[in-house]
């Protein structure tokens, strides 16, 4: 335990200072929190005890469901009707494009099985929410990009990609790690995507509702402290009985927070205050824990033919968010905005870039460097381009009709 709490400390003061110095160097805050998680990673990734890396899991799902119900916590009905067809596309168009290539690419240039190929090809595919969510997060309280409903239209955009780009990892899994029994069983493994994500939902709804009526009924009797204490420990089970139940699991939390801002506005902002305390801790953990599951030489492994699969790969989910926003409305700014918001990758790759290999895949190995690698390149990239462009990018002006 002696080693753990001075892991533990390391992690959270050395996080906090890479922070700071990040920050002060003009930078996002994270990359220094991320760069700190390399250090860590490279220089306890034998000498830490296996009940650290046992923890990390789960430390990081906490985090992470911290960051989607403020996510939820953000996103009105009205808004998320005036980006809904933009937000349904951005939702699966980019994703598919880019695992297309990807595939194709890891296929034919690679030499990997086919079903491999697209193991690794939507593993790579998926944008990162630890990245995303904060970013539209900050730049909605600042007002940017407000009148277009740009940060909603991302958030609710950038949530469902993530449940397609693990649905289907998920499929692709299964036909390449076991016997194909016939197009029955691929039909049946492609059906998880629909009833994963409206299962999902439906799951976070009925949570959503039961939360919003108990917590309005004992309003006054409960601490703030304590009915995020609540909707946090809550919101965890829902994640593991989805993820039991093959439902969008993470899709369901952000519906947690949806329904509680409008079915119970005065708890959800309570709540999101609590949320955004509590996201000082959790985002140091979450993205140190990232960078400390990114190891550098596994990256080096892969060279510049990784690199350059990587960038195809985001060369089409960029013509994926292009041809998404054609018919928006939005600005060429504000579209190049989407296509920057579209390109960090982190959170799932963190935690799905070993999966191939302890299934046993051939190579496992090779989709793993191709993991670190997107980590490494694409979220200081997609870092940087939405914090220092963003504002740039985005107007400040609000809409009409806003009820803030």
């Amino acid at each position: 335990m002696d080693n753990l709490n001075v892991i533990f400390v390391t992690i959270l003061l050395g996080g906090w200072l890479g922070g700071r110095i990040a920050a002060r160097l003009k930078l996002p805050a994270i990359l220094g929190m991320m760069a700190v998680g390399v250090g860590v990673g490279f220089a306890l990734r034998d000498a830490a005890p296996d009940a650290f890396w046992e923890m990390a899991p789960l430390l990081r799902s906490t985090a992470l469901i911290i960051i989607l119900l403020r996510a939820g916590l953000g996103i009105r009905r009205a808004a998320l009707a005036r980006s809904g067809t933009t937000a349904a596309l951005l939702s699966f168009l980019p994703c598919v494009l880019e695992g297309a290539i990807l595939t194709a690419a890891l296929h034919l240039l690679w030499g990997f099985p086919l079903f491999e190929a697209g193991t690794g090809a939507f593993m790579l595919a998926a944008v990162s929410p630890a990245v995303v969510v904060p970013s539209m997060l900050m730049l909605m309280e600042k007002g940017y990009g407000k009148a277009a409903e740009i940060p909603t239209t991302i958030l609710a955009g950038a949530s469902v990609d993530d449940v397609f780009a693990i649905t289907a990892f998920t499929v692709f899994l299964n036909l390449a790690s076991g016997p194909v029994g016939g197009d029955d069983t691929v039909a049946r493994t492609v059906l998880l995507l629909p009833v994963g994500i409206a299962g999902g939902v439906g799951l976070g709804a009925l949570v959503g509702f039961a939360l919003a009526a108990w917590l309005t009924r004992h309003f006054d009797r409960i601490r703030a402290t304590e009915k995020f204490l609540l909707v946090l420990v809550i919101s965890i089970m829902v994640v593991h009985i989805g993820e039991y139940l093959h439902l969008a699991a993470l899709l369901a939390t952000m519906t947690i927070g949806f329904i509680l801002l409008e079915r119970a506005e005065h708890v959800a902002h309570e709540l999101a205050g609590k949320l955004a305390k509590a996201w000082v801790f959790a985002e140091i953990i979450l993205f140190v824990l990232i960078g400390a599951a990114a190891d550098p030489l596994h990256a080096l492994s892969v060279g510049l033919a990784g690199v350059a699969t990587i960038v195809a790969g985001l060369a089409a989910r960029s013509v994926g968010v292009m041809i998404a926003v054609a018919f928006s409305g939005f600005s060429w700014k504000e579209r190049l905005f989407c296509v920057i918001a579209y390109l960090p990758k982190a959170t799932v790759q963190a935690a799905l870039g070993s999966v191939p290999l302890a299934a046993g895949l051939a190579n496992g190995e090779s989709l793993l460097s191709l993991a670190v690698l997107a980590i490494l390149f694409t979220a200081p990239l997609g870092l940087v381009g939405i914090r220092l462009l963003g504002p740039r990018l985005l107007n400040m002006d609000l809409p009409p009709d806003d009820e803030e």
